[in-house]
């Protein structure tokens, strides 16, 4: 990561370069087919149902939105990611049904306002978007969430989390071997801080007990009433 920069892709020309490329399924991780289904087997086993309005914060080049589109009734799958330029590359390159997403529905956006979204959304997910990101970003954006969309009944994101206070001051091994760090990309968190930020944006939090692709937690959040 370039010296001084919270996140790998807030480097200047980070985007324009990889897409140049051609590495729009790179840039958001790899394993494309097997994390996409992970994402959508997660929704659905929260509860999503076609008639939902789904958000997908970082949604990148649609690993997601490629099989959220075909599942949801038509136009209600809403995208955000820091690059419109990727957001479209997706849209053109894998999206098969171009009829049910209106391109509309991509709104750049990197600071977690979600401008243009409307506040009918009543899911969300963020996958691998704040293992890359400090805190301060995901405090943020659960209380932009709470703010922007008062439908809203599920969010799932994901996160790495050091085992406790003494080990997350140092690199630590996630199960899928990727290497986390407290204070530059790839973050970790602790549970407890984790279960403290979203009791104090409004939100009833449970961590699934199984690793998720590179060793992620899955959180999922209830704003409550």
């Amino acid at each position: 990561m370039s010296k001084g920069l919270v996140s790998p892709y807030l480097a200047p020309g980070f985007y324009e370069d990889a897409l140049a490329r051609g590495h729009h399924r790179d840039i958001v991780g790899g394993r494309w087919e097997e994390t996409g289904r992970v994402q959508l087997d997660a929704l659905i086993a929260a509860g999503l149902l076609p008639h939902h309005r789904l958000l997908d914060i970082g949604a990148g080049s649609l690993r997601l939105g490629c099989k959220a589109v075909p599942y949801l009734d038509p136009g209600n799958y809403w995208a955000t990611d820091a690059s419109g330029a990727l957001l479209r590359r997706g849209y053109e390159l894998e999206l098969a049904d171009k009829l049910r997403l209106r391109v509309d529905h991509l709104i750049e956006d990197a600071a977690f306002d979600f401008p243009g979204v409307p506040d009918n959304i009543d899911r969300a997910i963020a996958f691998a978007v704040f293992t890359h990101l400090p805190m301060p970003y995901l405090r943020r954006a659960l209380v932009s969430l709470r703010q922007r969309f008062p439908r809203l009944e599920h969010l799932l994101f994901t996160v790495f989390l050091a085992p406790d206070a003494i080990s997350a001051l140092g690199p630590v091994r996630q199960p899928d071997g990727v290497v986390t760090h407290d204070i530059r990309a790839p973050y970790h968190l602790l549970a407890e801080d984790l279960a403290h930020l979203a009791e104090t944006a409004g939100y009833e939090l449970t961590l699934s007990p199984e690793r998720l692709p590179r060793g992620q937690v899955m959180a999922f959040a209830r704003p409550l009433r």
